[in-house]
């Protein structure tokens, strides 16, 4: 039986071996260079961006509080309600050219010399993907300035056969794919930057063999008979 069990241990370990694979990026920058790619501090309210429906809008009226809102919805038709303004396409335009028509409509019957800011508090359409050793993968919006840590968090985590020092991002730049990795154990630590992400960003966090190994070894062991009572 003892010679038995150890041959079905040694079969189940060559098994579980011959399917342990560790992602690999061969050739990503990482370390500082991986931050030239994806920088520690990118805006997400760039100048170009044009808002979209059922993005979230924060709107500050200076000094005047009771005119300002927080993630403000705009609707699926394109428009927002805001205070003493009432309807505004807000759709299509950019946070500048809506700050500077609402600058016009309040200062045509209600302010002198107002100023307003805009701020996408949340957007839709920027959104980055979030994959591999994760609670949850899947698709999410980016909410103000999402760095890669937070991004994992939305996912629910890295799992426990999450390999720390190889979290990947893939990052269109100029038409081209491009690649970095991190180590979100340094960047916990405050011993690196936690970069900022931006929409269309691709998250991958990769997968350590050897803690797969010992999760999928630990769930066949009982089928196994690997464990034996301690005496006779």
């Amino acid at each position: 039986m003892k010679a038995y069990r150890s041959f079905l241990l040694s079969g189940v370990i060559l098994g579980l071996g011959a399917c342990v694979s560790s992602e690999k990026w061969e050739g990503l920058p990482a370390g500082q260079a991986a931050y030239a790619t994806v920088p520690a501090e990118v805006p997400v309210n760039r100048p170009d961006y044009r808002i979209s429906p059922q993005d979230k809008l924060t709107i500050t009226v200076f000094r005047e509080p009771d005119m300002s809102v927080e993630e403000a919805p705009v609707e699926t038709g394109g428009s927002l309600v805001l205070p003493l303004v009432g309807r505004v396409q807000a759709a299509g335009k950019t946070t500048a050219a809506l700050a500077q028509e609402l600058e016009s409509k309040l200062g045509a019957r209600f302010l002198v010399d107002p100023r307003v800011s805009v701020i996408v508090a949340e957007s839709k359409a920027q959104s980055v993907t979030v994959d591999g050793a994760v609670g949850m993968p899947g698709v999410y919006g980016l909410q103000g300035d999402t760095t890669l840590l937070q991004a994992i968090a939305l996912a629910r985590g890295a799992t426990r056969v999450a390999t720390f020092d190889k979290v990947a991002v893939f990052r269109t730049v100029e038409g081209q794919r491009q690649g970095a990795l991190f180590d979100i154990a340094a960047i916990r630590a405050g011993q690196a930057p936690d970069p900022v992400l931006q929409s269309g960003d691709y998250v991958v966090v990769g997968t350590s063999g050897i803690k797969s190994f010992g999760y999928d070894l630990l769930a066949l062991a009982p089928a196994a008979g690997l464990f034996v009572p301690l005496v006779n």
